[in-house]
């Protein structure tokens, strides 16, 4: 199976407004929008069903799946030397 790619390209967190709670969903838009819950998206990832990126100044900056100091997984950019929060500056999903 091939992996496919996207950009994401907007966020949801609960509460939006504080910085320390994680992500639940992330979303974008090519031909149509999509949303995933954080689970799906951590699930494709790790299935090689998908590959996803945020882009940061005309670079891809690629999203992987990393694991908390208490076990939770959680989606995180890798570092691009510029912006320690690409996914955290994403606006919110509609």
């Amino acid at each position: 199976m091939a992996t496919q790619t996207a950009q994401i390209k907007c966020i949801n967190k609960d509460p939006r407004q504080d910085p320390y709670h994680a992500i639940t969903h992330v979303g974008g838009y090519e031909t149509s929008h999509w949303k995933l819950s954080l689970h799906e998206a951590i699930r494709h990832i790790e299935n090689g069903e998908w590959e996803f990126f945020v882009a940061m100044n005309g670079r891809r900056v690629m999203v992987r799946v990393e694991i908390s100091a208490r076990g939770h997984k959680y989606l995180r950019t890798e570092a691009d030397g510029r912006e320690p929060n690409n996914l955290l500056a994403l606006p919110e999903c509609p």
